[in-house]
């Protein structure tokens, strides 16, 4: 798999199951494919825990929700010790561009979420947003927060 731009520095649990490759994911305890896609969230979730101090047991991966009468799926949702989406990530392929329709996706996501937090990355580019419901604004950040910063 490529290699992307996060600073993890331990190895991923990867075997081939049935002709296909395979990751362990620690969050939903099973092995999924290993997709282009998959490789990112794996990776962004574990700098998320190891890099960033985000608590394990408040992440979660792909929980789904309806929008307009059609299911979805978040990628990637951190929830605060009361249980409020505090971050929400969306996470494409690395030859996936981030461009405004993925930006468009992951605001009508937030609709029903309602995370302070969005991110959108490819492993290679990452965009952070903080949103301000009081102002009814946004700001992109450089840098990822830290849970305890944001928490």
């Amino acid at each position: 798999m490529q290699k992307l731009n996060f600073p993890t520095s331990s190895t991923f649990d990867i075997a081939n199951r049935d002709g296909s490759e395979m990751i362990l994911d620690p969050l939903r305890q099973k092995y999924v494919v290993l997709t282009p896609e998959e490789w990112v969230r794996q990776n962004f979730v574990r700098y998320l825990i190891e890099g960033l101090g985000y608590p394990q047991g408040r992440t979660a991966i792909e929980t789904g929700f309806v929008f307009q009468g059609m299911q979805c799926r978040a990628d990637v949702l951190v929830y605060d010790a009361k249980g409020k989406a505090l971050l929400m990530a969306e996470c494409k392929a690395p030859e996936i561009k981030i461009t405004q329709q993925v930006f468009d996706q992951i605001g009508r996501y937030n609709t029903i979420v309602q995370a302070t937090y969005l991110i959108v990355t490819n492993g290679l580019q990452h965009y952070c947003c903080a949103i301000d419901r009081k102002n009814n604004a946004y700001r992109f950040i450089d840098t990822l927060p830290r849970y305890e910063d944001i928490a």
